[in-house]
């Protein structure tokens, strides 16, 4: 796994808080901003994202139903509404991206339940067992637990 698909990862686990992605996030370029976005769409749909899944994401994201991603996200139609999400205005990206974020976590969470529940082969799905063990440390980003 490469490092922003860890990166993208803890953060749906709650492995790193939200805060500390926002501020990876805001610090990227414009066109890798648009590159993580994409890259997101591809977890979550990877991660058998539903419309169902739509009303708790914008819950967890902390959006307001009215901001253009949760609207977009409640309409139906989820991989034409992902497209729309990831080409929003400069001004909307990070809405975008803490929406996609959540949504990522809502279904990866089912999807580990459904899925996952037995075992599976996810590296994804065993980072919070690399970070406990410290099998992490080479990694650029600082530990689940907030200790250096």
């Amino acid at each position: 796994m490469d490092e922003r698909t860890v990166m993208l990862n803890m953060l749906a686990q709650d492995l790193r808080p939200i805060e500390e992605g926002v501020e990876w996030f805001e610090a990227l370029p414009t066109e890798n901003q648009f590159e993580v976005l994409l890259e997101l769409c591809g977890h979550c749909m990877q991660a058998r994202a539903t419309e169902e899944d739509g009303p708790e994401s914008v819950r967890r994201a902390g959006l307001r139903p009215t901001y253009t991603p949760a609207v977009l996200i409640m309409r139906g139609q989820l991989n034409v509404q992902l497209g729309k999400i990831i080409n929003l205005p400069q001004d909307e990206r990070l809405k975008s991206f803490r929406l996609l974020v959540a949504l990522l976590a809502v279904s990866d969470e089912r999807r580990r339940e459904q899925f996952c529940a037995d075992g599976c082969g996810h590296a994804w799905h065993r980072l919070a067992s690399e970070t406990d063990q410290g099998a992490a440390e080479d990694s650029p980003w600082p530990r689940a637990s907030g200790k250096p």
